[in-house]
């Protein structure tokens, strides 16, 4: 070959290489990564089947959903969305029954899972009181009754009063220490002189939470102690 075309030659094999490459490109391991992990929808039937429907009725669910129900409340359950907007009293009742059928199995779990985490702390931490963090409303379905919040401060014998007197009650409630600044013994302290039964925290009929800000971004008025509770997705105060 003449030595003179060489350089054109090489150039020529060079620009067919890179076309080639941008005609083909081979995915990138990021590209890849995402189709792995790009999460699988789950089947109509499988959801059905989860809240004991059938795939028609949960077909419907979605179609309510869709409409003004899903605007007027976007997180409503299958059985409760399907019981509200029931067309026949047969079909209600339906929805109620199977509503109840699987609030008392989940009930069922969470109790035995309540057992063995009050068991779990006794042995870990015998004689230690647990705080926690924020305590969860339950759900607006919920069968169970909402919970009580009590907001308290130290050196307060006005709120130290009230917690004895939800307490002799027996019901369940959630008590807020304002101002506890993250510090677990200053919630455990005012427990032991507001005279909290520790086995009553143990299995969470009262729970010991720091307030977190939560008393000051409720805007509620009057002094502490205050009792409140959710209405209708609003905390009420009811002292």
């Amino acid at each position: 070959m003449n030595r003179a075309l060489l350089p054109a030659v090489v150039c020529l094999v060079s620009l067919l290489t890179t076309i080639a490459a941008m005609a083909n490109p081979v995915p990138t391991q990021s590209r890849a990564q995402n189709t792995q992990s790009a999460p699988l929808r789950r089947s109509d039937s499988e959801q059905a089947t989860n809240w004991g429907l059938t795939e028609q009725e949960w077909t419907r669910f979605e179609k309510i959903q869709a409409g003004p129900r899903g605007f007027w409340s976007p997180n409503l359950d299958p059985l409760t969305a399907l019981g509200v907007e029931a067309e026949t009293d047969q079909e209600r009742q339906r929805y109620a029954e199977l509503q109840v059928a699987l609030e008392a199995k989940r009930a069922e779990r969470e109790l035995a899972y309540q057992n063995a985490y009050t068991a779990a702390w006794a042995k870990l931490f015998p004689g230690l009181l647990p705080i926690q963090g924020m305590a969860s409303p339950p759900p607006a379905n919920s069968l169970v009754a909402p919970r009580q919040a009590l907001f308290v401060e130290d050196n307060c014998a006005a709120c130290n009063a009230q917690a004895k007197l939800l307490q002799s009650s027996d019901m369940a409630f959630d008590i807020y220490l304002v101002g506890s600044q993250g510090e677990d013994e200053r919630v455990r302290s005012w427990a032991r002189q507001a005279g909290i039964d520790p086995a009553n925290v143990l299995r969470r009929q009262i729970t010991l939470n720091h307030d977190r800000g939560r008393w000051f971004s409720l805007g509620a008025p009057g002094p502490l102690p205050a009792t409140l509770q959710q209405v209708n997705g609003q905390w009420q105060r009811l002292d």
